[in-house]
Formats: structure tokens, sequence, C-alpha cells
């Protein structure tokens, strides 16, 4: 009996104690969780969970819920969508839990479970925007991941530790050093935060040597780095200044970040000063960023009058000060959060939210300004977007590459920096100048004007040749001249696809002092009709004569030495007659073209391109009877075509000039 008495009291000791360890642990936790000790009051709440008897559902319920949002607001995910499913298990009352758990299960990529809670919590609340935009990004993501943009991201193993790294950012226009945060070893203080279980984090810069190669991180030695949490820093266009963020511990009250500016002189970074923003004391204020005209900090607050939980506002600087903060609106803001502005030199603005449609977590948006000076926001989507937080765009100079932080693929919910880079895509134009019936022309000289202002000239290269990048979607005009020559005008109207593109315009220029052949000119057999197949190459002169229109030219007409002299003439003289009437029904004033027939008095003089097409043809050959007559039949054929041509040449070249 007395074994019983000692049994019943050892249950008896062991239910008190479990009793008053409970009561400690979530007496500790729920004061760490009032500080956003999240870090902290997680252990607290696991020790409080582990020793709830499972028959008190309600209570496992309540605790695992709020062990569940420790675990989300310090980026551990995995552990925060058991704690959640824990909470469901156990009847939590609010359907709030639902929308949390559909948020982890879309930052882990489980877009089905998310779509599944999204529309439990929905029968709840169905009129809450973030739910159905969770919906939406359900549908998206997946397709996101399927068809992802051009750019490429890596890890940047030279700028991450074991530790957490986020926030790149470059120094105003000196794109050979980047700053970054981080809660490296090399970071000062040795105690750990209890808001993320880290060491607090200071900012670290890295610069290029002589070479362009990155070299090592290292911190800051400057008053910048404290005790406390520093970092998400932004510059001044010139890189003169750095604003950055600074969250003091009391111990006793919550903690509200702050935003401090610094100034450099020479190397050195001067002695903080906290930046008057707000006169509210229970707002945070962070995440500053400088607009490209350096007139405007855009910040993250959580003051009131805002749209959501988060929202980025933006103040003016002033001389002594800053002005009256103005809200972005809600084409930014969403009633979820939008934090780290940052801007593009060309004036893009980025931030991140998790209140737009997105992947997970939160996304990388771009916003430009519209016609009527509306936001236009748009996902990065992916591979710079993933089922992560992604955010701390900054970009190199006017280079669409630069550097971001993400926490994908990381359990523990670390950040790290990730390089992104879109390949340019490059049209290019190359053009040749020549001699339309010899080689290249070195001295030639190619204008060109395009719809976007483009307006230059250039010279060719010895073998006549240029090579000019142009815009996509544009509109342009290049014109060859070269002394002794006519102009010769081409268009371009490049393409809008995504890939490079290599446009390839000859520029054949006709002799002022020859006559020029007009190539496929043909007539019907024995007669002066011009035939269809003509109308290209017409088409052509007329152009020709519409870019040059002060010359003047004869059109000559010649025969081969079959048939009578007198003969050919009228026929050759006929032939020249129908292309001036084609030419003058093609606009070219009558006044400007002369038609003679030649016969077969002028036999072909053989010129270097004609020499290279037939082996048996050479350079300065007059294709004469006697000539033709030396040859075997079938050379004799082609010469008596080659014979057979439509030629002009320049006569004046100040035709209503003067």
């Amino acid at each position: 009996m007395k074994h019983i008495y000692h049994f019943i009291f050892f249950l008896f000791f062991i239910v008190l104690l479990t009793g008053c360890g409970l009561r400690d642990n979530l007496k500790k936790g729920n004061e760490s969780y009032a500080l956003g000790e999240y870090f902290e009051a997680a252990k607290y709440y696991k020790k409080a969970y582990a020793r709830t008897p499972a028959k008190e559902r309600k209570k496992r319920g309540e605790i695992a819920y709020v062990l569940g949002e420790s675990y989300r607001l310090t980026n551990y995910t995995l552990r925060a969508r058991g704690s959640y499913i824990n909470a469901v298990r156990y009847n939590y009352p609010d359907s709030i839990v639902y929308f949390h758990l559909a948020e982890m299960h879309r930052k882990n990529g489980d877009y089905k479970a998310a779509e599944k809670n999204y529309q439990i919590y929905l029968t709840y609340k169905p009129d809450d925007i973030l739910a159905q935009n969770g919906l939406v990004s359900c549908e998206l993501a997946p397709e996101w991941k399927q068809k992802p943009t051009r750019h490429i991201v890596k890890k940047f193993t030279l700028f991450n530790s074991r530790r957490a790294e986020y926030s790149p950012m470059y120094a105003g226009d000196e794109t050979d050093q980047v700053y970054f945060t981080s809660t490296r070893d090399q970071a000062k203080g040795n105690d750990l935060n209890k808001i993320t279980g880290m060491k607090s984090a200071d900012i670290f810069v890295a610069k290029k040597n002589e070479r362009a190669q990155w070299q090592t991180p290292e911190i800051i030695e400057s008053d910048i780095n404290s005790e406390f949490e520093d970092g998400a820093c932004a510059f001044s266009p010139d890189g003169k200044t750095m604003y950055f963020t600074r969250c003091r511990r009391d111990g006793t009250v919550p903690v509200y970040a702050e935003i401090y500016v610094s100034h450099r002189t020479g190397a050195n970074w001067g002695s903080p000063q906290k930046c008057e923003i707000i006169k509210d004391t229970l707002s945070s204020v962070a995440h500053p960023a400088v607009s490209p005209d350096g007139e405007w900090l855009y910040f993250t607050s959580d003051m009131p009058g805002g749209v959501g939980g988060l929202d980025i506002w933006r103040v003016p600087i002033l001389a002594d000060g800053f002005g009256a903060v103005e809200n972005l609106g809600e084409e930014i803001n969403t009633p979820g959060d939008e934090m780290f502005p940052t801007f593009r030199s060309n004036g893009e603005f980025y931030f991140s939210s998790n209140g737009h449609p997105g992947m997970g977590g939160l996304d990388i948006f771009r916003a430009t300004k519209g016609i009527n000076n509306e936001w236009r926001v748009r996902n990065m989507r992916s591979p710079v977007n993933s089922q992560g937080d992604d955010f701390g765009m900054t970009f190199e100079g006017e280079y669409n590459r630069g550097f971001f932080s993400s926490n994908r693929g990381d359990a523990r919910g670390w950040d790290h920096i990730y390089s992104f880079e879109v390949p340019e895509i490059i049209y290019t134009v190359t053009g040749w100048v020549y001699d339309k019936e010899a080689y290249e022309l070195p001295d030639a000289i190619v204008s060109i004007v395009g719809r976007d202002g483009t307006n230059e000239k250039v010279n060719v290269k010895k073998d006549g040749s240029f090579t000019m990048q142009v815009k996509r979607g544009m509109n342009y005009v290049f014109m060859a001249s070269n002394r002794g020559y006519l102009n010769h005008k081409e268009e371009l109207v490049t393409d809008t696809i995504q890939e490079n593109r290599e446009y390839v315009l000859q520029f054949p220029l006709s002799s002022m002092s020859r006559p020029v052949l007009i190539e496929n000119i043909f007539y019907e057999f024995d007669k002066a009709n011009l035939t269809e197949e003509s109308t290209e190459s017409l088409d052509n002169l007329i152009k020709l004569l519409s870019d040059n229109p002060h010359v003047t030219i004869e059109l000559a007409a010649h025969t081969d030495y079959r048939g009578s002299d007198a003969y050919n003439m009228i026929l050759s003289q006929k032939r020249a007659e129908s292309v001036v009437r084609y030419l003058i029904a093609g606009g070219i004033d009558k006044n400007r073209l002369t038609a003679k027939g030649y016969g077969e008095s002028q036999p072909k003089l053989v010129r270097k391109r004609l020499a290279e097409q037939y082996e048996f043809l050479n350079d300065g050959d007059v294709l004469t009877e006697e000539f033709i007559l030396a040859l075997p039949e079938e050379e004799q054929e082609i010469c008596n075509a080659i014979n057979r041509r439509t030629e002009f040449k320049v006569v004046r070249t100040t035709y209503n000039l003067y």
C-alpha cells in the first residue's frame, strides 16, 4: 500500500512540474513574441507544445498556431507549415490559419496544396484580396516556371558566407563597389539576435581590383556598423551619401526600424545621424532608396494611412531635412507587404511584394509610369522570382545585369546574394558599298537617319563594308555616296523579336563616268516590247533616279551582231524608247531621259565582275564579232547574250539645280 502512495505522489509531482513548465514557457514565449523576438519565442512555444497533453486539443491548436507564426516571421517556412498543419488538426478556431498554411505551401512550391487551402479560407472570407491573388498565383507560377524569361540567375559564391546576406547595392554610379548586409562571423558583436537567431547584421563592401575582378567582401570600418542590426543601404546618385536601416534593441519594448544617413569624405564614411522622416515613434521606417534625380527618398513603413501592412512611401529630400511623406498608392501597395524599393538609373522602379500575384513569398516587381502618369506593375517572373523571398535588386549602371537577394532553396530561410544578367539582344546592320560592275569603294560614306533621332555618317572600311548597331522596332534610311557615283538608298525596318538579328544591306553604286548595265531587262523575241520579268529592274531604276533628282541619263539599247546593221539600229532604238516610256509612266520627268539605240556598234567591254563570272573572259576584253567567232559555239552564245543589253549613262548632274 505504501508503494501505491509513493507512485501516486510521483505522478502528481510530474503533472505539477509539467504544468509549471508549460505555463512558464508560454509566458516567456508570449513575452518574446510581443517584443518581436520571434526566434526566441519559437524556442519557448516549441517546448510548451511538447508539454501540452494531446487531449488538450484547444490549447495544442493555439500553441501550434503561434509557433507557426514565430517560424513564419523568421522564414522557417517548412517548420511554419508543419505547425499550421498541427493547428488545423487541433481545430484552431480562426480561419486565418488556412491562409497562412496556403502561403507556406506556396513558399515551398506546393501550388496544389496552396490552392486547396486558399479555397477553404475564401469560404470564410470571400472578399479577401490577398487570398484571391494567392489563387491566381497558383495558376501563374507553374506557367512562369515552364516559360522563364531570358534572365540568367546564379548564386554569387564570392559574396555569400555560411550565414545570411541580402540587399546588395551599387554605390551610386560607382559600379566597381557593391555594398550589402550580412550576418557573417565578421559582423560586430558576439550575441545572437533574438529576432533572427543570428548575429546582428552589418554592412559589408566588395570592390573590384584593377583587372575588374571582385575581391573578398570586407566590413565597413565606420560607426555605420553598430551592435544593432544595420543594413539595407542606398546611395545618392553621386555615391557620397548613404542611407541605411538600423534596428536598435531595448529588451523591454518592441523594436522599430529607423533610417540613418552618413556622408562620405574621401574614402571614409562619417558618423551616421538619424533621419527625422516621421514624428510617429510607434512605426518603422526602413529600406531606403534614392530616386535617380536625387530628389526623393523612398522607404518602407507600417505607419497609419497606408494600404496594407507594410507600404512603400516617399518623401522629398530638402536642404535642411525632409518634406511631407507620400504613399505611392494602390497601384504599388496592396493589403499585403511592399518592401525593398530600388531604382535603375533609367528611372525604372523595382520593389518586392507578397500582395501582388507572384510565385511565393516576396516577388520582385518592375514599375514604370504610363502616359497618364499611372504606375504599370509587372512581375519579373522566373528565374528572377522563385517560390521563396526575392528582393533587393540593384543594376550595374545602364546594363541589364546586377545582383539581388533570395532565400530560395534554403531550409533555414537565410538569404543569399544572386547575380542576374539578361544577354544583350544585339541588332546589327552590315553594309557593303561597291562599284556595280567592279569592286569595293573604300572612300564611300554612308549616311544613316532613324526615326529615333539617329543622324550620323559612317566611313566604310577598306573592303567597302561598315557595321553598326541599330534598335529594335525602328525605321532607318541608309544613303551610300562616293565621288563619281550616283547615290544609293536603302530603307530598313527592324524587327522586335527577342533574339539577336543581323541585317545585310547591299549598296551597288552606279558610275557617273561610264555606261551602267541595267540587269534583267528582257524584250519579246525580235521586238521592242518589254516583258513582265523586266519590271523589278526598271522599278529599281525609277527609285535610283528619284534618289538622284538632279541627274539626267541616256537610255542605250544594244544588240548582237546577227542581223543587218540597219535592222539592229531600228530595233535597239525602239527598245530604248520602250524603257523611257516605262520610266515616264513611273513618274520620272521626260526631260531627264534620252533614248538611244546603238545596234551592234558598241560591243560590250568586259570589266572585273563580269570576268569573274566567266573563266574564258578577262578584264578588258571587247566582245566584237571577230572575238566571239573565235570562241567555241557555247561560249559564242553567252557573248551574244551579253551584248544584247540595256544600259544608262549619266549626261548631266545639275538638272533643275540652278
